[in-house]
């Protein structure tokens, strides 16, 4: 059988057709799209209409690649871009745009429910999360307090993987891990946040889709479309998730210990936990995850974003700059970048700019800098993994994703400086395959098979042992020292606001 993983992010859509026996991914095909101009300061839309074109385009041209292999596919699963609101009147049309994770339009409305419920504290206490301009719920206050005629139209509130379900499925409907992202979901109990989701809008609740486990379908493909698509017989849509729960999924995510690090223009830190992850510091975003258990997760602004304005700096291919980092030792002879170019999230530090300390005769070159910039961001790394350790999660083994995980020279620095293992994966896929994998466990449990979704990772998703790499003591050491000077400095620089 084959299972379809479609990937919808901000910048394009991507479907690719997995082989459910062998793990081997057969095709893809991907569309991309703008954001919209601004509507507004801090606005960030798109219209959902082309996320669900592009997914039908590149299905199409998925099972065109499959040729008679297409009669095979059984479930679809769906990734989708995390925090971002969808509203759809009676006719279930789309009301207006939708804001995106990266919106930051909603500053005041984050402010207005975090006077009114107590601060921060209060919100973690009551939901697990405090609120940020790019979670869901301030996109909400906003709509109904600038909007209020599109509100008043609004009959259903999804999420981006969600209209994508009800694209294909017709049902509508939202799984715990991609509504954890919310901010008005109770991530301990799993279940919406009642004060939050009032104070938002009294008649919210009546706008919301139906709320289930990670573990049930989301239906199945709609008659129509299975026409439109040449295919026959019953086609299973999984529940689908967020991008970050899809990725867990597809890098093997799915059992204590495991940790994926996404080494992309940010970076992400997430870890299955069999219980939920509550930090009180709002530094661990404290999610569910898409097999119905938690996922605390780590986002830092600054990781290849500042690897590769130094590999510009000095004209380097990547080749070079890989060479350039192997040939100094761990710790730069001293040199230590607080990489924070576009401020950071973890630690919470929007407004800061990056720092170069400790610049001798000595480490004042090239190979020092790009050592500097690449120890940099993974300390950021490090210290958003400390924090897992400190709330309970003790990580095993790393599995690095995005641009980053390419350098030999990067994941031996990132073993280093983790304190753990470090291995690539053989596929890049990672929300796109996890998807697929998830249709393809849904599909098994139709059809009477008793196989663990963990079980069915376990085979199909896989390291790629050349690339596997462990710490060296004495490099691991040396970081220690480094993260608790980045720490003292950070904390003398912004306690005198010069951060």
């Amino acid at each position: 059988m084959i299972f379809l993983g479609i990937d919808c992010g901000t910048q394009s859509t991507k479907t690719v057709a997995l082989d459910g026996a062998t793990g081997e991914l057969l095709a893809s095909a991907s569309k991309s799209y703008d954001i919209l101009p601004p509507s507004g300061p801090g606005a960030m839309e798109q219209r959902p209409e082309d996320w669900r074109d592009a997914a039908n385009e590149t299905i199409k041209q998925v099972l065109e690649k499959l040729g008679t292999r297409k009669s095979e596919v059984r479930g679809i699963g769906v990734s989708g871009q995390q925090h971002g609101l969808v509203v759809l009147d009676a006719k279930d049309e789309v009301v207006r745009p939708a804001k995106l994770w990266c919106d930051t339009s909603t500053v005041a409305q984050c402010e207005e429910v975090h006077a009114h419920f107590g601060g921060a504290d209060k919100l973690i206490e009551m939901a697990g999360n405090p609120l940020l301009a790019g979670y869901t719920a301030p996109k909400i206050l906003w709509l109904r307090q600038n909007e209020p005629e599109n509100w008043k139209r609004t009959t259903s509130v999804l999420l981006p993987h969600d209209y994508l379900n009800f694209w294909l499925t017709g049902e509508k409907c939202m799984e715990y891990g991609d509504a954890s992202g919310t901010a008005f979901f109770d991530v301990r109990n799993r279940t919406w946040s009642e004060p939050i989701v009032n104070f938002l809008a009294d008649d919210l609740p009546g706008k919301l889709p139906t709320l289930g486990s990670s573990n049930e379908p989301a239906g199945h493909v709609r008659s129509s479309l299975l026409s439109e698509w040449g295919l026959s017989g019953s086609v299973i849509v999984s529940s689908g998730g967020g991008d970050n729960m899809m990725s867990a999924i597809g890098t093997g995510n799915t059992a204590a210990g495991v940790v994926t690090a996404s080494l992309g223009t940010s970076g992400t830190l997430y870890a299955f936990s069999d219980f939920p992850v509550i930090d009180t510091k709002g530094e661990v975003a404290a999610f569910c995850d898409s097999t119905d258990h938690w996922m605390p997760l780590v986002c830092t602004m600054n990781v290849t974003l500042v690897t590769e304005a130094a590999r510009k700096l000095f004209s380097w291919n990547h080749s070079d700059f890989d060479a350039a980092i192997r040939s100094v030792a761990p710790g730069s002879d001293g040199l230590l970048l607080l990489p924070y170019l576009t401020g950071e999230r973890t630690p919470n530090l929007p407004n800061s700019t990056g720092v170069f300390h400790g610049l001798t005769t000595t480490n004042f070159t090239a190979a020092h800098i790009a050592r500097a910039a690449t120890e940099g961001v993974t300390l950021g790394l490090g210290y958003g993994l400390q924090r897992f350790r400190e709330l309970g999660v003790e990580p095993t083994e790393i599995r690095v994703t995005g641009g980053g995980s390419n350098s030999g020279g990067w994941r031996q620095l990132c073993a280093d400086v983790f304190g753990v293992p470090v291995v690539a994966l053989e596929s890049g896929e990672g929300a796109g395959l996890g998807a697929a994998l998830q249709a393809a466990w849904h599909a098994g449990k139709e059809a009477g098979g008793t196989k663990s979704l963990n079980e069915l990772v376990s085979e199909l998703v896989r390291c790629d042992e050349a690339t596997r790499v462990t710490p060296n003591e004495s490099a691991t050491a040396v970081y220690r020292e480094s993260m608790e000077r980045a720490k003292k400095l950070r904390t003398a620089l912004a306690g005198d606001g010069l951060l």
